[in-house]
């Protein structure tokens, strides 16, 4: 068995965060942009969060197959052929002239992220021991939560004085760096098993995890909402085909994702914890900007200023709440962060376009430490319960669901605004834009605060996994 000991883990961790930084930087970034797009594209909200559910849905299609493509091919490969497609699809953004070829953009970009993260975190599994990893995620995190941090302020700045399309301009000169140290640098980590390709089980995960993202977001579009034959066509046709996909995966001797990886309870917990902070997390940041750029009337480069002082300590917290994990465990951490994060989201939904921008900042940013203290140490507690060889399956497993929980957040915030708007709309024939829109909102961090007490009661089953068997 190989030992960190081979590993060269500073320059692998370079070329990880590099990569890492830049394809979140470009999803977030976008956010920012989308109130700007519409204008520009002609476009209602529920056509531009594609852009967001796109990227997303790739993922969920791509990212089950991570775990099979983690043991068909070297980290060589895998790093520079992420990074190729991470290339290729910011250079079409870059010069796309239409909806339409940002979305293939926006696709292409997915592919590369789909590869990136499952790779990122396996290698962060093989290069470091059990008692480190806290650690190690932690600074991952700083890296992975400061881009959604700038993200936002930059490509408000970008937008204001050049164009949406300087955004991807600016991360191509970096990806393009981040692959040529990873040439230089990135070693081969984990093991090549060759595992036998079951088309089969590619296939229904595709139609499940597919089917459900596309119901989610198709429901957020406004014709027909949730009753609509295309959204309940879509979730019953996703929900059979990851039912039929579970099972052939338990019954199979080699199976695409082992799911027997849920046996280790402490996994499952942490899956659903991370699943509900996605959910929180990606909704707030699509609804937020839309809220402050609408309702406040403010820039894309102001509304981005406002967002930054949480995403910059979130990402100073990563590494903090990593030394804590590693010292004290996970239950001190999660219970008081869902706690913050429902408390945030509760007066969020008071929020209003006569309310001072100080309280905006501050309720982002306790929100943004509340998320903080759950996801990394409820990520890598469960991680650590997994023997190695289930490694490619549990950051397969974890990370695809995290992509579903994004889109099932998201759509289901923008559904939930926009039913609001609807509801204020014909309750107040004539009344004010604004006012609709500031209840729709309300509504969406309502939702988000319901989600976080979920999480809190999940949290109270949380347990330290000891992690001296796996020396």
């Amino acid at each position: 068995m190989q030992t960190e000991k081979k590993f060269k883990v500073l320059p692998i961790m370079i070329s990880l965060l590099i990569a890492g930084f830049i394809g979140m930087f470009s999803e977030t970034a976008l956010n920012i942009a989308l109130s700007d797009l519409m204008q520009v594209m002609h476009i209602t909200p529920s056509t531009a969060q594609w852009l967001t559910t796109g990227y997303l849905l790739t993922l969920g299609i791509l990212v089950p197959v991570s775990g099979l493509l983690l043991q068909w091919f070297t980290t060589r490969q895998l790093f520079i052929t992420a990074l190729s497609f991470s290339i290729v699809g910011t250079l079409i953004a870059a010069l796309a002239p239409s909806f339409e070829f940002l979305m293939v953009a926006r696709v292409v970009q997915a592919i590369g992220t789909g590869i990136m993260l499952p790779l990122m975190f396996n290698t962060i599994l093989v290069i470091f021991p059990p008692e480190k990893r806290g650690g190690a995620m932690g600074i991952i995190g700083l890296v992975i939560m400061f881009a959604p941090a700038v993200g936002p302020t930059i490509a408000g700045l970008l937008i204001e004085n050049l164009s949406w399309h300087w955004i991807f301009w600016l991360s191509l000169p970096f990806l393009i760096l981040a692959l040529v140290f990873g040439i230089a640098f990135m070693q081969n980590v984990s093991s090549i098993t060759k595992p036998k390709i079951d088309l089969l089980s590619i296939a229904l995960s595709t139609i499940g995890f597919g089917g459900i993202v596309f119901g989610f977001s198709s429901a957020g579009e406004g014709s027909g909402g949730w009753t609509s034959t295309k959204v309940i066509l879509s979730l019953v046709i996703g929900v059979v085909g990851l039912l039929l996909f579970g099972w052939r995966q338990l019954s199979m001797k080699q199976p695409m994702i082992n799911l027997r990886a849920f046996r280790y309870p402490m996994f499952s917990v942490g899956v659903v914890m991370i699943f509900i902070s996605m959910m929180i997390i990606l909704s707030s940041m699509l609804v937020l900007p839309l809220f402050l750029q609408g309702g406040f009337g403010k820039s894309a480069f102001y509304a981005g200023l406002l967002m930054l002082p949480g995403g910059i300590i979130n990402g100073i917290m990563s590494p903090i709440m990593g030394r804590l994990f590693d010292k004290y465990g996970p239950k001190w951490l999660v219970f008081p962060g869902f706690l913050v994060a429902a408390a945030s989201l509760w007066f969020f939904s008071g929020v209003t376009a006569a309310s001072a921008a100080f309280l905006v900042i501050v309720l982002h940013t306790c929100l943004m430490i509340g998320i903080s203290m759950v996801m990394m140490p409820a990520q890598t507690n469960g991680l650590n319960q997994l023997p190695r060889e289930y490694y490619p399956d549990g950051t397969a497993i974890m990370n695809t669901l995290q992509q579903v929980a994004g889109a099932i957040g998201t759509a289901l915030a923008v559904s939930v605004m926009s039913a609001g708007q609807e509801h204020y709309a014909q309750a107040h024939p004539g009344g004010n834009p604004l006012d609709a829109l500031t209840s729709g909102v309300s509504n969406a961090f309502m939702f988000g605060m319901i989600i976080a007490v979920i999480g809190f009661v999940i949290a109270l089953f949380i347990k330290r996994v000891p992690v001296n068997h796996q020396k």
